[in-house]
């Protein structure tokens, strides 16, 4: 039992370290031996713990990756008041995503679309990966919305657009090191988040 809570912890300070240098260096720039490294892992342990090498590990940061975002919108969404809006919580996540820009002085942004730009037509695992992260994210606005009045398939667009318009601000923010377009991405989302759900028009 030690063993293996050891080997979990090794484990897992890997796949930490592989998600902070894919924010910091991209996937391609990220070598297993600056993981290595960065873990502190012992030599050897990569492909004890990841038999199927880089793409496994970087299947799992993405999956962390994920994990963190998720969080971040659940919180905020459960812990909403009746009255707050979906605009309002929107702005909040906002503001926490250009808080983290600027105090990671732009270097380090979101490390799933780094991987989806650089790997999205190298390896459909990553692809998928990606893909599965940004449908973690858009599930619980969506729901949000869903509890709010709107019909489902309007509140998926509406998250799905929510979460694109964030992580292309996100992008611009850090190409030009200024969170302004993260500022405009929350007015923005304002509107698009707080439009009052469409009425159903009744069967004829």
């Amino acid at each position: 039992m030690t063993t293996q809570t050891k080997g979990a912890a090794t484990q897992q300070r890997m796949v930490e370290s592989m998600l902070e240098l894919i924010q910091i260096h991209g996937y391609a720039g990220t070598g297993l031996n600056a993981v290595l490294t960065h873990s502190g892992a012992p030599k050897g342990s990569l492909y004890f713990h990841f038999p199927e090498g880089k793409e496994q590990l970087g299947e799992r940061a993405i999956g962390l990756a994920a994990d963190h975002f998720e969080a971040l919108i659940t919180g905020e969404l459960e812990s909403a008041r009746p009255q707050q809006s979906a605009g309002r919580i929107a702005e909040t996540v906002v503001g926490l995503l250009s808080d983290f820009l600027e105090a990671n002085d732009y270097a380090v942004g979101c490390p799933v679309s780094v991987v989806a730009l650089e790997m999205g037509t190298e390896s459909e695992r990553l692809r998928t990966a990606c893909e599965a992260a940004y449908d973690r994210w858009i599930a619980p606005l969506a729901d949000f919305l869903v509890a709010r009045g709107h019909d489902r398939r309007s509140a998926r667009s509406t998250a799905s657009s929510a979460i694109s318009l964030v992580e292309g601000a996100m992008i611009i923010a850090r190409a030009r090191r200024d969170v302004q377009p993260l500022r405009d991405a929350a007015k923005t989302l304002r509107t698009l988040l707080d439009l009052p759900p469409v009425a159903k028009a009744g069967r004829k």
